[in-house]
């Protein structure tokens, strides 16, 4: 009599193969709507009401039906030719700048409004912010180590496998009362998968196959993130408010990071630029005069006698963006001629961030797929219309002929303008 029969543990292995490549692809889908937003959404749209180059996509898809959605995303400029009224109207609302069609799917459309409105629930749940513009949680910080889906998989199985052996031996004590003449044919669990693995072999073939792809897809993943630090936001010496300053205040950009205008870096300013406000300003709104008081302590300032003495100290600020020492970045390439807004790479600074944060991942990837998208601003720039005046007439007639020049049909993307 055999107490625990072949069919139920290939029943039970068919269904556990079936359940972890469910969930897997589940649990996969829902984070590639997050790294689709990021990658082809997040340099022109918020995931907010907030507008950045184009709207911002909360209640889109409440406004919008999908097909419609669909459509617009791939090639917006049919729609517009079609004369469809709302995307016109969209068109012309947000300066008739023209959206790039994206190279995504119907299903890429969809994880990436799905992770959109999740998005926007979760923000509807999030803190309220107090009467100073605070967030009641202050300093809360995410972990970044999150359990892998793969490893809550693994366990699955090591507890389903002891499970089976639990209700194996629970049969085989039952059989025995019953049947004593039957407990001497029983054979363990060990012999009995090993029985049942050579009976089926092109099962467990596929099983192993499975659990191969599996661990490869984990492994290949885990290797695209190496040195990619997307959401990396060090505590600063000094609790300094990009919300406050830029957002708030209206600062401009450039006012503080001189060197984006005229140079390679866009540089930290020093605290003799904050002593421009900060001489008569010495409390602020969230932290009164604590954070204040370091910068006078730099630069051995006295608030009251208005002085400055002779035991300063360096501000040790944190480096948050770190290209690989063989990339070559100009930001007053990007500012200046290229007029970029600060906010393509560096996200939403004025409306999201306190200190320093890297919003995007600034993988070869990502700014590739920047230099495919983005047009050239060519009026008015003499750069360009030098340029221009060196391009071969067909040359010229070609990239033209869709209205506009983007940056890899310049060069953007040949390999030694970023490399040397």
């Amino acid at each position: 009599m055999n107490a625990f029969p072949q069919r139920s543990i290939k029943n039970t292995l068919y269904g556990l193969l079936f359940a972890v490549l469910t969930l897997s692809a589940t649990i996969s889908k829902a984070q590639d709507g997050e790294k689709l937003f990021k990658s082809y959404c997040a340099s022109c749209h918020y995931a907010n009401e907030g507008v950045l180059v184009g709207p911002g996509l909360k209640g889109v898809t409440e406004k919008y039906e999908m097909s419609w959605i669909l459509k617009w995303v791939k090639n917006s400029q049919e729609l517009i030719k079609a004369g469809d009224a709302d995307a016109i109207a969209v068109y012309e609302k947000f300066n008739k700048v023209i959206m790039p069609a994206q190279p995504v799917t119907d299903e890429e459309i969809k994880a990436i409004f799905t992770y959109v409105d999740e998005s926007a629930a979760a923000a509807a749940s999030a803190p309220a912010a107090t009467a100073d513009g605070s967030s009641e949680v202050v300093g809360a910080e995410v972990s970044s180590e999150t359990t892998s889906p793969y490893l809550i998989f693994l366990g699955a199985i090591v507890v389903l496998i002891i499970v089976i052996g639990i209700l194996r031996k629970v049969n085989y004590s039952l059989a025995t009362v019953v049947d004593k003449d039957a407990a001497g044919d029983e054979k363990d669990m060990w012999s009995a998968l090993l029985d049942w693995g050579a009976k089926n072999r092109k099962f467990v073939v596929l099983l192993v196959l499975g659990l191969i792809v599996l661990v490869a897809k984990a492994g290949w993943d885990a290797a695209l993130n190496v040195g990619v630090y997307t959401d990396y936001q060090p505590e600063q010496p000094i609790k300094f408010s990009h919300q406050l300053h830029a957002g708030q205040n209206k600062i401009d950009c450039n006012y503080c990071h001189s060197g984006a205008r005229n140079s390679k870096s866009a540089g930290i300013p020093s605290a003799n630029l904050c002593m421009n406000c900060h001489t008569y300003i010495n409390e602020g709104p969230q932290y009164g005069k604590e954070e204040i008081a370091k910068i006078y302590k730099a630069l051995d300032f006295d608030p009251v006698t208005k002085t400055y003495g002779e035991n300063t100290s360096p501000i040790k600020w944190i480096k948050v963006h770190n290209l690989p020492d063989h990339v070559y970045f100009n930001h007053s390439q990007h500012v200046t001629v290229g007029q970029i807004a600060c906010q393509k790479c560096h996200g939403p600074v004025e409306e999201e961030y306190t200190v320093g944060k890297q919003f995007a991942p600034l993988t070869m990837g990502w700014c590739i797929d920047c230099h495919r998208e983005t047009k050239v601003q060519t009026e008015g720039n003499g750069y360009y219309d030098e340029i221009h005046k060196r391009l071969p007439e067909d040359l010229k007639a070609k990239y033209l002929e869709n209205g506009v020049i983007n940056v890899d049909e310049l060069g953007g993307i040949e390999c030694a303008k970023c490399h040397y």
